[in-house]
């Protein structure tokens, strides 16, 4: 946990505050149930008021292992899956999300350990309890249909069956559908992730791609991502479709369409701008983050948007309709990847930490790329902003709303405006290199600018994020 700063201006800091959740997993509501031996429950909810009820709180996870096993014409999944953590203060038990799937059997450091559900929580009760600062592995067994989850906000989320396999994405939910996880940002892990389905169907996820195998009718694929990642940015895409594997700067690119679109068509055009499109961004924000690169178009009418799942965006069948390739959107997703992902935030309220520079990413390409320049798209976007709706703390049904995305740039650009081009890019070089594979606030980056440009900035941020008349021009 960072706590602000109380030399934060009011207004910020009232946004601010408002939505405090405990960084790093350690949270705990059940001091009254603490025992003799000093164990106690881990608490069942972070307490992020813009995801109740997910994240559990008295450990970390350093590493999940996941093996499922996928058959679209029964809608049923099996998994297997292995969590390495440390328990942050003695356990008595403790939370895992996990909706609408069976769990058969969970051990805990090879015993068997009691465990028990609680909607969509799994409450695990291990033998002995887990001694503060020690590491243990949890491995578990379940099955069942996976499931969508609403939440009101960005649409559906979670595991969607299609018509020839499944696609699970979504934000702020959609891991807890395929597999049992600390399903909050501010627990990011590494992940192996194998995948088997039906042969002939492809089955997508993060990071580097590993041996392909087949037997008795299936194929396994296998994913494995280093860096740590938010859960909500790992993604499973099965189905038919034409995938084309590479490398692009020595590491590897892994592009994927439906088969049944074109090969030629505007979103294998858009994927196949990848890899100059994230070189142009490590030349604005620093060397690109992760061991692999890609894209993944799905067809799905249900996936209204795109989203930035790490190191293989997933891009919804709507921004391609123009019959055009569209950068703009591999622009933004591909932002993301320094923006959201190494750089992750560790409440819902500092979301403007990930849209805002993934939406002024998109006026940095457009500008290379021969269209607007980003001051013309600042000028044009201050004259239609409603200022009264904050970046910062924005409300839960404004999560994905323009004053986060839009007004987000617009702070950003501001913020250029203010220091100059050489101190400002030597401070987004600065926070993706200094915050890489953290978890970072709002203040966290007003501080890092402020000691980079040698400037107090903290009045120019309160007033583009949070203020509810226009700022005066910088």
């Amino acid at each position: 946990m960072r706590r602000t700063p109380d030399r934060i201006r009011p207004a910020l800091a009232a946004a601010v505050a408002a939505a405090v959740v405990l960084v790093g997993c350690t949270g705990d509501r059940d001091d009254a149930e603490r025992g003799r031996d000093g164990l106690r429950p881990g608490s069942a909810d972070l307490g992020d008021p813009y995801v109740p009820g997910s994240g559990n709180g008295g450990y970390d996870v350093s590493h999940y292992r996941l093996a499922v096993r996928y058959d679209p014409a029964s809608d049923r999944l099996t998994g297997r899956a292995g969590i390495v953590a440390t328990a942050a203060h003695g356990l008595s038990r403790f939370n895992l999300d996990l909706a609408g799937l069976d769990v058969t059997r969970v051990t805990v450091d090879g015993a068997d350990a009691q465990h028990r559900r609680e909607g969509d929580e799994l409450v695990v009760t291990p033998r002995g309890g887990l001694p503060r600062g020690g590491r243990f592995t949890v491995e578990l067994e379940y099955a069942g249909t996976p499931t969508a989850k609403p939440d009101g906000v960005l649409g559906t989320g979670g595991f969607l069956h299609t018509d020839d396999g499944a696609v699970a994405l979504g934000q702020p939910y959609s891991a807890a559908s395929w597999f049992p996880v600390n399903d909050h940002p501010s627990d990011k892990a590494t992940y192996d992730i194998e995948v088997s389905v039906p042969d002939g169907l492809a089955a997508l996820s993060n990071g580097v791609p590993g041996e392909r195998s087949s037997a008795g009718g299936w194929t396994t694929w296998r994913w494995a991502e280093r860096s740590p990642m938010a859960s909500y940015l790992t993604t499973l895409v099965i189905g038919d479709y034409r995938v084309a594997t590479g490398t692009h700067a020595g590491k590897p690119m892994v592009t994927a369409v439906p088969a049944t679109l074109p090969a030629t068509g505007p979103e294998a055009a858009s994927l196949a701008r990848t890899g100059e499109i994230a070189d142009f961004l490590a030349s604005r924000f620093g060397p690109y983050p992760f061991d692999a690169y890609g894209g993944v178009v799905v067809t799905d009418r249900r996936i209204g948007y795109a989203l930035e799942t790490q190191s293989r965006p997933v891009y919804g069948p709507g921004f391609f309709r123009g019959g055009r390739p569209n950068l703009g959107v591999v622009a933004h997703e591909l932002a993301h990847q320094w923006f959201g992902n190494s750089v992750a935030l560790g409440r819902w309220s500092d979301i403007w930490l990930n849209e805002g520079f993934a939406s002024y990413a998109e006026w940095l390409w457009e500008e290379h790329d021969g269209g607007r320049t980003a001051q013309r798209n600042f000028e044009l976007e201050y004259a239609v902003t409603d200022w009264s709706r904050p970046s910062v703390d924005p409300g839960r049904s404004r999560l994905f709303g323009p004053a986060v995305y839009k007004r987000g740039a617009l702070t950003v650009h501001a913020l250029r405006r203010t220091v100059g081009d050489d101190t400002f890019f030597r401070i987004l070089r600065s926070w993706t290199a200094e915050q890489r594979d953290r978890n970072a606030t709002t203040d966290d980056l007003i501080a890092l600018a402020e000691r980079v440009s040698g400037k107090s900035l903290r009045p120019l941020f309160d007033a583009w994020l949070v203020g509810a008349s226009a700022p005066a021009l910088p």
